[in-house]
């Protein structure tokens, strides 16, 4: 199973940048579909952005032209480049792995998936 370990999260304001780490141990990133959530209290756990094994990725209208995912395979890392934050944008980033395919805005994922612990993003206006 791997083991998931998010870093980066802060309190921004509207328009500023951030940058989230998921690192990983075990096998190395490159083997898995991974992806990147986000949740709010009192609302459902949404895919923001994710990217297959075969390299292609998949973002969520509301993110796309903002953030971009990508990974080290040297270091093991996930990341999320978020750009232009909005308030709308402030949740808790958590990483998964692995997943089966993302697509249209939907990831598709085992029971078996492993996930990180999370790492708060807070925008303000």
């Amino acid at each position: 199973q791997v083991h998931l370990v998010e870093s980066g999260g802060g309190s921004v304001q509207v328009g500023g940048s951030l940058r989230l780490s998921c690192s990983t141990s075990g096998d190395t990133v490159r083997t898995y579909c991974m992806t990147w959530f986000r949740q709010v209290p009192g609302k459902q756990r949404e895919a923001v952005a994710g990217i297959n094994d075969d390299g292609s990725e998949m973002y969520i209208d509301s993110v796309k032209g903002r953030f971009t995912i990508s990974i080290d395979n040297a270091k093991n890392t996930l990341y999320l480049q978020m750009n232009a934050l909005k308030p709308e944008d402030t949740a808790m980033y958590s990483c998964m792995a692995p997943c089966i395919q993302c697509s249209a805005g939907y990831c598709y994922w085992p029971e078996y998936a492993s996930w990180g612990q999370g790492t708060q993003v807070t925008v303000s206006s």
